[in-house]
C-alpha cells in the first residue's frame, strides 16, 4: 500500500510539473506578443524619429527597456518618459501611450508572477486577480480554466491514493482527464490492475498453503519490489515441501522399524524370527521374493545357510548354502557391505512366480546384518522396480535392530540347550550317586583282591624295567641306522645331481659336433649340385641315419634321466588308435620282411577307437618293446594285441590305479615274440638301466640296454605297468596295462609340472573325445552327389555326427547344399575341389585341427576369399577374426545363436560389393592406398578427419577399415576408443597401415584395445594381403600385378631370400654347417665368433634381419649378449633365435627371459630352423 501512496504522489507532482509547463507557456506567449508590440513601436518610432529625433530618442530608449523586458523599471522611472509625456504634441501622446503599455503589461505580469508562485507553492486555489484587458484577457480565461482542472486532478489523484492507503483495491479515476493527464490517468489505471492481480494471486497462493498444497507457483506477473514478495512466497513453498516429504519419510522410515520391532518381539525361535522378519519387509518394501540367510559355524566350517524365504520357488541345482566369499550372498557377508545389482543376469536363480506364470526380477539387494561388528547372516531381496534409496536406508537403519534380535534367539536358545543339559547332567549325577554307592561296596571287596595283586605287579614292573633298558638301547643301535642311512641318501641325492650334470654336458658336447655332421650329411644326401655319385649319395644318407641313431641313444640316456628325476612331462590328448597303429604298422613291417619274420597286429573288437594318453609316450613304449621283439628273434613271428579288459590270468598289480579298478576298465597292449626268451632270474634284472639278459662283451646281441627301464617308468606316468612273462627258448610277452579313461590330475602327481611350451596343444576335453570318434565312423550322407556348380553350398568341418546333422537341417532348410568333412583334412579337400559359397569350421578336429585348417584355407589362393564361420567349445574368437573369420560360437550354442550365425553367412555372400572406409589425411598417401586396394568389388570411402569418419561409420556399414596413425597429426588411433564402446562397430577388422615404426604409446594403445580386431601393416603387399583377407576377395578377380604380389607374401621361400643373417657361435663346425645351408637358401650369412663380436658386427651392419645366438661362449655368453642388443632401441624388434645344445629344464625361460624371441636345441633341425625363421621375418 506503501508503494501505490507513493506512486499517486509521484503522479500527482508529475500533474504539477505539468501545471508549471502551462504556466510557462503562458508567460512565454505574454512575453511574445509585449516583444512584437515593441518591436512594431519600435519601426514606427523610426519613421517619427525624422522629424522630431529628441523624442524619438527617448522613446526608443523607453521601446529599448521594454524590448529587453525591463517593465518594472521603466514604470517606475519616470524621469525620462515625463520629459516625452510633457509635450502636447503627438510625441507626447505616443509617450503617455508607451506609459499606458507599460504600466498594463506591469499589472499582467505582476498577476502571472503572483498567481504562478502560488501554483509553486502548491496552492491549486489561486486565482488572476488583476484587470485584464483585450489580447490579455484571453490569458486570463486559460489562467481560470487550466488551474480548476488540476485541481480537480490532484484531488482525484489524491482520493485514489486514500483509497488504497484504506486498502480498497476498487477505486477508481472519476474526473475528465485531459491532454497529458490522460497518460497520468492510464498509468493510475494500470497500477491499480496489476496491484489487484497481484493481491489476487497472493491470496491464492497463502490459500494453497493454507490448504496443504507442497508445491504453489505465482501466476501473475510481478514486478519491481513485487518480486521480492513472489520469491519469498515460492521460496516458502519449496521449504514446506521439502519439510513435508522429510516428514513423511521419517514417518515411513520409523512406521517400518517400529512394526518389525513388533514382528520380533517376543519369545520366537531363530526360525519363526527369520519367517516373521523376512514376510515384513518383503511385504512392507514392495519386494516379491526375499531370503534369509543365517552364518552358521562348526569345527570345520563356516557357511550362510537359507533358513526362512518369501515367494521363493527352490529349483533343482541351486543351492541354499554359500561360503563367505561365494557368491553374492557370500561376498556381501565377506564385504560386510550391501550390494545392490541393477541389471539382473538371465540365469538368475530366484524369480518371481503366481498362478499366472514367472518372471525374473530387475534389481536385487543383498544386505549383511551384524551384531557387536560380528556377521549374523545375510537378507536377500528381489523386485521388478527399481530399490530407491529410501528402501535402501531404511534397510541399513534396521540392519542393527534384525542383529540384536537374531543374537537374542539365537542366545535363548543356546539358554535352552544348556538347561536341557543341566537337567540331563543332574538325572545323571543322581543315577551316577546310586550307582556308586554301590560300586563303593564292590571297590572294598575288590581293594582287598588288589593289595594280594599289587604284590604280583611289582615283581612285573621289575621285569617291565628290564625289558625296556633292552628297548632303549636298541633305539640308540636304530638311530645310528637311520643317521647313516639318511646320510646315504644325501650321497645319493648328490651323486643323482652330479649324474644330471654329466648327462647336460654330456649331452652339449655330444650335440654340438652331431649338429654339424646331420646338417652336412642331409646336405650331401639332398645332392642339390647333382655333384655326388650315388655311392656317395648312400654314403651321406649312412651317415645321416648312423648320426640319427647317435641322437636316440643321446635322447634315451636324456629320457632315463629325466624319468629317474621325476621330470618328464605328460601331454594327455585324445588319439585315434589308426594314428597310433598305422606309424607302427610302416616302422616295422620292411623290419618283419628283412628279417623273415612274420609280423601281426591284433586288436580286439572293443577296443576303444579313441584312447586318452600322452601319444608321444605310447609310441615310444611299443616301439622299444617292437625293437627287442624283432632284435631277438630270428624266426617265428612277432605279434602286437591290444585288448580290453582281458579275461586272461593277471599278475596282481602294482599300480595303484589300476589295482583300484580291478578287471575292468583297462586297456593290455602285449608285444609277444617266439624269440630266445628271458630267464626267470633275469627278468626283474633288464628292466634297470644299462642291464641286459647277456651283459658281457661278447655278447651277440647288442644295445645300451636303456629301452626296457625307460618303457617301464613312462608306463608308470601313464598311470600303467608294464608287465613280462617269458620263458626261455620259447620267447616273450611283454604287456602294457593302462587305465582305458585316465584322468589328468592323476599323471600330474606323479610329474613335476614344467613350463608349457608356447606350442602346447590345450587337452582336449571328454566333450571333444565323443566328437572325434565321429571321423573314424561312416561318412555322414551329404549333398556332394547331387551339387552343380551354381547352386549355393555350404561345408561343415565338424566332427561331432549329432551336431552336423542339425548344421545339414538347418543350412537346407535355408536353400544351401551341404558338404560334411568329419576331419581337417577331408574339409581341405572338399573345399579345394567344391569352392563352397561359406565354411562352417570347429576348432577341435581329428588330425588337423580348426586353426590349421584355417590357415591353409588362408594359404591357398582357391580357398583364401570363402568366408568361414568358426564354432568351438574354446573363448578363442579374437584369434580367429585375426585370421579372417567372420563370426566365432562358443560352445553350446542355442538354435538362435545358430539363426544368427546362418544370417551373418546369408548376408555376407550375397554382399557382392565389399564396402571400406580408409582414413587418411595425406593425399599422395591416399592415392596409394587405392591403387592397392582398389578394386570393381569393393567400394572405397575416403575421409580425411575424424569427424568425417564418426559420420560416416554412423551412415553406413563397413566390411574393413584402413586407418593412418598419422591422421590429424598422428591421432588417428583415437578413433579406437569409438569402435571400442560400439558392439557393432568393434566387429569391423582395422588394418593399421603406416610408413614408419609405431611408437610405444601407441602400440600400448593398440595392446589396450584387446576386443578388436586390428592387424598393423607397413608394406604395400602386406596391406593387400590383409585387405583381401578382410573383404574376401577371390585372387583371381584381381589384376596380374596384385596376384603376384599376394604370391611373394605367400611365398615361403621368398621370404628368406637375400636375407642378411648373423650366426652367433665358437664351435667352427656349427657355423659352417648352419652357413652351408642358410646359403642354400639364398641367404647372406655374417659369422661372430662370441656375444661381443656380435654387438661389434651389428654395429658394422645394421641390416642384419635376424640373429641365432649361441648360448654356450666365451668372453660373453649368449644370455649377456641378447640382454646388451635388447638394450638398443634400434634392436628392439630384432628377431633373436636362441640355440642351446644343453636342452635342460629351465633354459627355454631363461632364453625367453634374456630377450630372445624363440629357442631351438641342438643338434637344430634344419626344418624346425627354417620354419621359425620364416615365421620371425614374416611379423
Amino acid at each position: 500500500m506503501e508503494a501505490l501512496t507513493n506512486d499517486a504522489a509521484n503522479k500527482a507532482s508529475g500533474m504539477y510539473e505539468s501545471a508549471q509547463a502551462t504556466r510557462t507557456r503562458v508567460i512565454a506567449t505574454t512575453v511574445i506578443a509585449l516583444v512584437t508590440v515593441i518591436v512594431l513601436s519600435g519601426w514606427l518610432g523610426l519613421f517619427i524619429s525624422l522629424g522630431i529625433a529628441k523624442s524619438v530618442q527617448i522613446i526608443n530608449a523607453i521601446a529599448s527597456k521594454l524590448v529587453a523586458g525591463e517593465i518594472t523599471s521603466t514604470v517606475t522611472n519616470r524621469a525620462e518618459i515625463d520629459k516625452v509625456i510633457a509635450y502636447r504634441d503627438e510625441m507626447g501622446e505616443i509617450g503617455r501611450a508607451f506609459y499606458a503599455v507599460a504600466n498594463s503589461f506591469k499589472t499582467v505580469i505582476d498577476d502571472i508572477v503572483q498567481v504562478s508562485q502560488g501554483l509553486a507553492k502548491g496552492n491549486l486555489r489561486i486565482m488572476p486577480k488583476a484587470t485584464y484587458q483585450g489580447d490579455f484577457i484571453q490569458i486570463k480565461n486559460a489562467l481560470e480554466t487550466a488551474l480548476p482542472n488540476q485541481s480537480q486532478v490532484i484531488k482525484d489523484i489524491i482520493q485514489v491514493s486514500q483509497g488504497l492507503v484504506a486498502g480498497d483495491l476498487r477505486v477508481t479515476p472519476k474526473v475528465e482527464y485531459k491532454g497529458d493527464f490522460v497518460q497520468v490517468k492510464q498509468a493510475l489505471e494500470n497500477a491499480l490492475s496489476d496491484l489487484r492481480q497481484v493481491i489476487e494471486d497472493i491470496v491464492q497462493l497463502s490459500q494453497g498453503l493454507a490448504k496443504g498444497e507442497q508445491r504453489v507457483m505465482a501466476k501473475a506477473e510481478y514486478r519491481g519490489d513485487f518480486a521480492q514478495i513472489k520469491n519469498a512466497l515460492e521460496t516458502a513453498s519449496v521449504k514446506l515441501a521439502e519439510a513435508t516429504t522429510q516428514n513423511l519419510t521419517q514417518d515411513w522410515l520409523k512406521t517400518g522399524q517400529t512394526q518389525l520391532s513388533d514382528q520380533m518381539s517376543g519369545e520366537q525361535d531363530i526360525i519363526q524370527l527369520a519367517k516373521n522378519i523376512i514376510t515384513f519387509l518383503a511385504t512392507y518394501l514392495e519386494m516379491p521374493v526375499g531370503m534369509f540367510y543365517l552364518l552358521e559355524e562348526d569345527k570345520h566350517n563356516t557357511r550362510l545357510k537359507l533358513i526362512a524365504s518369501y515367494a521363493y520357488t527352490h529349483r533343482k541345482g541351486i543351492t541354499s548354502e554359500f561360503v563367505v566369499g561365494e557368491g553374492l550372498v557370500g561376498q556381501a557377508a565377506l564385504e560386510q557391505k550391501p550390494i545392490h545389482i541393477t541389471k539382473v543376469p538371465d540365469n538368475y536363480y530366484a524369480r518371481i512366480q503366481s498362478g499366472l506364470g514367472k518372471a525374473l526380477p530387475h534389481h536385487v539387494i543383498v544386505q549383511p546384518f551384524m551384531y557387536e561388528e560380528t556377521l549374523k547372516g545375510v537378507i536377500e531381496l528381489a523386485s521388478f522396480k527399481t530399490i530407491t534409496t529410501l528402501q535402501q536406508e531404511f534397510l541399513s537403519q534396521i540392519m542393527p535392530n534384525i542383529g540384536i534380535a537374531v543374537n537374542t534367539a539365537e542366545s535363548r536358545s543356546r539358554m535352552q540347550t544348556l538347561l536341557q543339559q543341566s537337567r540331563r547332567q543332574a538325572e545323571e549325577l543322581q543315577t551316577q550317586a546310586e550307582e556308586l554307592q554301590s560300586q563303593q561296596e564292590e571297590l572294598r571287596q575288590t581293594n582287598e583282591e588288589l593289595e594280594i595283586r599289587t604284590k604280583e605287579l611289582e615283581q612285573q614292573q621289575q621285569e617291565i624295567r628290564d625289558k625296556n633298558f633292552a628297548l632303549e638301547k636298541t633305539k640308540a643301535e636304530m638311530e645310528t641306522t637311520q643317521i647313516a642311512i639318511e646320510t646315504k641318501a644325501k650321497e645319493l641325492e648328490l651323486a643323482s645331481k652330479y649324474k644330471s650334470e654329466f648327462l647336460a654336458n654330456m649331452s652339449h658336447e655330444l650335440r654340438t659336433p652331431l649338429n654339424s655332421m646331420l646338417i652336412l650329411a642331409q646336405l650331401l644326401g639332398e645332392n642339390n649340385d647333382g655333384n655326388l655319385t650315388e655311392q656317395q649319395v648312400e654314403y651321406a644318407q649312412t651317415v645321416h641315419s648312423a648320426g640319427s641313431d647317435l641322437l636316440t641313444l643321446i635322447n634315451e640316456i636324456l629320457d632315463l634321466s629325466k624319468v629317474e628325476a621325476g621330470k618328464i612331462e605328460v601331454h594327455l590328448q585324445y588319439m585315434a588308435l589308426m594314428e597310433l597303429v598305422e606309424p607302427i604298422e610302416h616302422k616295422f613291417r620292411p623290419v618283419a620282411d628283412k628279417k623273415g619274420v612274420a609280423f601281426q597286429i591284433t586288436i580286439a573288437e572293443d577296443f576303444p577307437q579313441i584312447i586318452s594318453t600322452d601319444a608321444h609316450r605310447l609310441q615310444q613304449i611299443i616301439n622299444n618293446l617292437l625293437s627287442n621283439a624283432f632284435k631277438f628273434t630270428s624266426k617265428g613271428e612277432v605279434k602286437l594285441t591290444m585288448l580290453r579288459n582281458p579275461k586272461s590270468p593277471l599278475t596282481l598289480f602294482q599300480s595303484g590305479e589300476l589295482a583300484a579298478r580291478g578287471e575292468e576298465d583297462f586297456l593290455a597292449i602285449s608285444v609277444a615274440d617266439s624269440g630266445i626268451g628271458i630267464p626267470e632270474d633275469k627278468q626283474m634284472v633288464i628292466f634297470e638301466a644299462f642291464q641286459q639278459v647277456d651283459g658281457t662283451t661278447s655278447r651277440r646281441f647288442g644295445g645300451t640296454g636303456l629301452g626296457l627301464s625307460i618303457s617301464r617308468q613312462l608306463a608308470r606316468l601313464l598311470g600303467g605297468e608294464l608287465q613280462l612273462h617269458s620263458e626261455e627258448g620259447k620267447g616273450s610277452t611283454f604287456t602294457l596295462y593302462l587305465p582305458e579313461n585316465i584322468e589328468k590330475s592323476s599323471v600330474i602327481q606323479k610329474t613335476d609340472t614344467l613350463m608349457p611350451s608356447p606350442t602346447d596343444e590345450t587337452p582336449t576335453t571328454a566333450r571333444e573325445k565323443e566328437k572325434t570318434e565321429s571321423h573314424i565312423t561312416k561318412r555322414i550322407t551329404d549333398d556332394r552327389e547331387s551339387l552343380t556348380a551354381d547352386e549355393k553350398s555350404l561345408l561343415i568341418v565338424e566332427d561331432d555326427s549329432n551336431f552336423s546333422n542339425i548344421l545339414i537341417k538347418l543350412a537346407r532348410e535355408r536353400g544351401f547344399k551341404c558338404l560334411v568333412a568329419a576331419d581337417g583334412k577331408t574339409g581341405l579337400q572338399l573345399a579345394e575341389e567344391y569352392r563352397p559359397y561359406a565354411i562352417i569350421l570347429d576348432v577341435g578336429l581329428p588330425q588337423m585341427d580348426g586353426w590349421t585348417v584355417m590357415e591353409k584355407l588362408k594359404d591357398n589362393p582357391n580357398t583364401r576369399h570363402i568366408p568361414v564361420h568358426f564354432m568351438s567349445a574354446s573363448d578363442q574368437g579374437m584369434d580367429a577374426k585375426k585370421m579372417g573369420a567372420i563370426g566365432y560360437l562358443l560352445k553350446p550354442i542355442s538354435m538362435g545363436e545358430l539363426g544368427e550365425a546362418f544370417n551373418s553367412i546369408e548376408r555376407f555372400i550375397s554382399k557382392a560389393v565389399k564396402n571400406l572406409l580408409v582414413i587418411v589425411d595425406d593425399e599422395q598417401h591416399q592415392q596409394d592406398i587405392l591403387d592397392i586396394v582398389g578394386s570393381d568389388d569393393v567400394n572405397i570411402t575416403t575421409v580425411a578427419t575424424l569427424a568425417c569418419t564418426s559420420q560416416e561409420l554412423l551412415m553406413a556399414q563397413f566390411e574393413c577399415i584402413i586407418l593412418d596413425v598419422d591422421v590429424e597429426q598422428q591421432a588417428g588411433l583415437k578413433i579406437l576408443e569409438k569402435l571400442q564402446h560400439d558392439d557393432n562397430l568393434s566387429q569391423i577388422p582395422v588394418i593399421i597401415y603406416s610408413e614408419r615404426e609405431l611408437t610405444e604409446e601407441e602400440e600400448r594403445i593398440l595392446q589396450c584395445a584387446d576386443n578388436l580386431t586390428i592387424k598393423a601393416v607397413r608394406s604395400p603387399a602386406r596391406l593387400l594381403d590383409e585387405a583381401t583377407l578382410f573383404l574376401h576377395q577371390v585372387e583371381t578377380h584381381l589384376s596380374q600385378d596384385k596376384q603376384k604380389m599376394l604370391r611373394m607374401v605367400h611365398n615361403k621361400e621368398a621370404i628368406l631370400s637375400h636375407k642378411k643373417v648373423l650366426i652367433v657361435d665358437d664351435d667352427v663346425r656349427n657355423t659352417f654347417a648352419l652357413t652351408t645351408f642358410l646359403e642354400s637358401k639364398e641367404m647372406e650369412v655374417v659369422v661372430g665368433d662370441n656375444g661381443k663380436e656380435a654387438l661389434e658386427l651389428l654395429e658394422e651392419h645394421p641390416d642384419i634381419a635376424i640373429v641365432l645366438m649361441d648360448i654356450m661362449m666365451p668372453e660373453m655368453d649368449g644370455y649377456e649378449a641378447i640382454q646388451e642388443i635388447r638394450k638398443q632401441l634400434r634392436f628392439r624388434k630384432l628377431p633373436i633365435i636362441a640355440l642351446t645344445a644343453k636342452a635342460m629344464k629351465g633354459d627355454k625361460v631363461k632364453c625367453i627371459e634374456a630377450g630372445a624371441n624363440d629357442y631351438l636345441a641342438k643338434p637344430v633341425d634344419t626344418d624346425k630352423l627354417i620354419s621359425l625363421m620364416r615365421v620371425w621375418l614374416y611379423r
